[in-house]
């Protein structure tokens, strides 16, 4: 799987572009912040953040270019993470949704909980936070929030799967070539939290349509109680 995923994440950029539709302002213009994957940057999230600005939100990357993981201690890292996406805010109003892939979608989850007042909703897509460092083949991913070489420590690993304390969707495929997909899944249920399946690769994660379909509907509710995603038939 891991072999092949170059080869089908083109396949679903092509199928996207070919298929693509196009929506336009419906959306109520609150900010999206989107966190790349390791080695990937702004770039990489250019579909994902036109869609989100197609449907009519204020949508931008995390504006910190090439992601290669933390750099040092992570509560320190995440601290001048946050104050970084807080200057990326300033002057919006609305709480924003984070929207994090990979790698990104740990930073995310973890800005989130620092952040819980400001933070509509997060939304992960392919991000194992529920996973010893064996159960990805890019295992390094892990590692970098723990700096370390070896196992991350267990007072981490139970914190990185952890939800906020809000709103959070965790978009995971089943033929991910990259990252488990038990890992993508909340072990405790709640009202708050929401695993949802999708068919694809991890690398064209950014436009599939089923994940764009899936961020869509939730930029798409309003403040209050949260109806759980159910895909169209």
């Amino acid at each position: 799987m891991l072999g092949v995923e170059p080869f089908r994440a083109a396949l679903e950029y092509a199928w996207h572009h070919f298929s693509d539709a196009g929506v336009t302002n419906v959306g109520d213009g609150h900010p999206v912040v989107i966190f790349p994957g390791l080695g990937a940057d702004g770039y990489s999230v250019a579909t994902l953040r036109g869609r989100c600005r197609s449907l009519g939100y204020d949508a931008f990357d995390w504006g910190q270019g090439f992601n290669a993981g933390p750099q040092g201690d992570l509560d320190v890292w995440l601290s001048t993470l946050k104050a970084k996406v807080i200057g990326l805010l300033a002057g919006n109003e609305q709480p924003a949704t984070f929207i994090g892939w990979s790698l990104g979608g740990l930073y995310a989850r973890e800005l989130a909980k620092l952040m819980a007042p400001k933070i509509r909703q997060v939304i992960t897509i392919g991000t194992p936070f529920n996973s010893e460092t064996d159960h990805t083949n890019v295992s390094g991913l892990l590692r970098l929030m723990s700096g370390q070489v070896s196992k991350m420590d267990p007072a981490l690993r139970l914190r990185l799967r952890t939800p906020p304390p809000l709103r959070t969707t965790s978009i995971y495929s089943r033929s991910d070539g990259v990252v488990a997909w038990q890992t993508c899944r909340h072990i405790k249920r709640s009202r708050l939290v929401q695993d949802i399946e999708v068919e694809g690769s991890h690398f064209g994660m950014g436009w599939n349509r089923e994940v764009l379909a899936v961020v869509a509907d939730r930029l798409g509710q309003r403040p209050g109680p949260w109806r759980q995603y159910a895909r169209a038939q």
